[in-house]
């Protein structure tokens, strides 16, 4: 039994933004017992900061997500996924038709989508209930409490401010803007101003800074860490050009190296038990991970969307699930990715009997395209980790890893970022080539490591970890002809699209209810 944070859901999710995030945004969360009962109380803090960490992962507060929080398809997690990896050439996805995804897997969307609209209020919920926890944590809503007492709520009251600035990340990384609201805003008749993407990063920016000391470097699993605050800051500042226009490698690389030289992570020596029922166990190289469990966090999206998903039913054993949906399988550029990998390269886990590597067919047809095998529900001793058809599974998702960190560093380098060498690098990828192959025969020379090979070496390894959308932006790659997949733009040789998709428009229902915001290019 993994030793995870107790999800006692005492905010019931009675707080719905589906008609305007402007007054309902700042709303306190309606519950059971009032919200100035449940904070009259020490013990109750960490109990609410479980809903906090839950709500990337849950819809609501029964079992697979009945009794909502909000009116929305799934979890925030299932929909960030999507919006990650569905355009991408990361997922060919079977049911369009019926889960209304042919416009992000066309990237053709409007701001009438409805997983961009559920993205946006999901990530907007979770910002909400952690303004309203930091609120009731600030030192003159806790001096009533022992002095252990209040240490333990401003240590708590830090994580709550990560958890807030992560979903902040989100809103700068897919929508460019958004309403800006804190433990400050007024609870009711106001207009949030709108922020820009330059705006909210350097909200981020400061955030994350100004917690970073305060953060434990160790803690129960389950919880953000030093490590998850300075691994958020390496993934902003590698993306910073992008946000903002300003280059911040050489800030890319050196927070990248103060967790590398922390010496408190070292990578997995088995690549694929980071993504299996056990991956508690691997806070080695797991920096933060949002927990998924059968007993206390039942859902149908979050990583039981990715196991049960992207699983074959003719192969649901060596993943671990029964009754496989098979909603999504890889686009054959790729698989291509390993055409030019070691033929040792363990990471190259695909289902291919009976399947065609390219999507000649289309979409839906679900004979086109590889299974990936590489997220399962299986322990490490090979056996089903759960009955997945009753309670989904128990594989946690990685949100920042020692090799992505790595690999992070290598291309900031690349780009010009100081504070590292080449040399150094080379080091760093060599390391996960010889875990990947078991050997050296998947190392590669200083000559080898460019900015190309970065980019598809972070497609072999991060394989839906919600990466490969703001990595191939981040290339100018995801829009224009610098890379085409079937089915890119809608067509089957695949097409450059607009510019405009590199970021989701607010939605329709958001811009009629704060005049505040605009979509620029939609």
């Amino acid at each position: 039994m993994k030793k995870i944070l107790t999800y006692i859901f005492l905010l019931a999710g009675s707080l719905m933004l589906a008609n305007s995030c402007s007054d309902d945004l700042n709303q306190r969360p309606v519950i059971e017992t009032d919200a100035e009962g449940v904070y009259s109380q020490a013990a109750n803090y960490k109990n609410v900061l479980a809903k906090l960490y839950a709500s990337f992962v849950i819809a609501g507060q029964e079992l697979g997500g009945g009794n909502v929080d909000l009116a929305t398809n799934f979890d925030l997690f299932r929909s960030y996924f999507y919006l990650q990896e569905a355009g991408t050439d990361e997922i060919a996805y079977t049911w369009n038709e019926g889960d209304d995804l042919w416009d992000i897997s066309f990237i053709s969307w409007d701001e009438n989508d409805v997983w961009v609209s559920d993205s946006y209020y999901r990530i907007y919920y979770t910002i909400t209930i952690c303004n309203e926890f930091i609120r009731n944590a600030m030192d003159g809503a806790i001096g009533r409490f022992t002095e252990t007492e209040q240490s333990d709520i401003r240590a708590m009251r830090a994580e709550a401010r990560f958890l807030r600035a992560l979903a902040y990340s989100y809103i700068i990384d897919l929508f460019g803007q958004g309403p800006f609201v804190d433990e400050t805003t007024p609870l009711s008749n106001y207009k949030p101003e709108a922020y820009s993407r330059t705006m909210l990063f350097d909200y981020v920016e400061d955030e994350l800074r100004d917690i970073e000391e305060e953060m434990s470097e160790t803690t129960e699993y389950g919880r953000a860490t030093r490590g998850a605050v300075q691994a958020l800051l390496t993934r902003l500042y590698l993306n910073a050009e992008v946000y903002t226009g300003t280059p911040r490698y050489t800030d890319c690389i050196n927070y990248a190296k103060k967790i590398i030289n922390s010496n408190r992570y070292s990578l997995e020596s088995d690549w694929a038990r980071l993504f299996n029922a056990e991956n508690h166990l691997r806070t080695n190289e797991i920096i933060f991970s949002f927990v998924v469990d059968s007993e206390h966090t039942v859902t149908w999206g979050a990583t039981t969307n990715i196991v049960c998903g992207g699983a074959t039913g003719n192969a649901e054993a060596e993943v671990g699930v029964t009754g496989a949906w098979g909603n999504f399988r890889v686009r054959g550029e790729y698989v291509a990715l390993f055409d030019d990998a070691s033929s040792t390269d363990t990471r190259r886990r695909f289902y291919s009997e009976g399947q065609t590597q390219y999507i000649d067919g289309g979409l839906s047809d679900a004979s086109n395209g590889y299974y990936s095998m590489k997220w399962s529900n299986l322990t490490d001793a090979g056996a089903a980790a759960s009955n997945t058809q009753a309670v989904g599974v128990n594989t946690d998702f990685p949100v920042f890893r020692l090799a992505d960190i790595y690999l992070m560093l290598a291309e900031s380098v690349l780009r010009g970022g100081q504070g590292a060498t080449p040399a150094e690098a080379l080091t760093l990828v060599n390391e996960i080539n010889e875990r990947a192959c078991g050997d050296q025969s998947g190392n590669i020379s200083s000559t080898k490591l460019t900015l190309d090979w970065i980019l598809d070496e972070r497609g072999r390894e991060l394989l839906w970890e919600c990466t490969r959308r703001t990595d191939l932006i981040r290339y100018g790659r995801f829009t224009g002809s610098g890379r085409i997949w079937q089915w890119k733009g809608g067509v089957k040789e695949g097409r450059a699209v607009d510019n405009k998709y590199n970021i989701y428009p607010i939605p329709a229902t958001e811009l009629s209810a704060n005049p505040n915001l605009q979509n620029a290019n939609y």
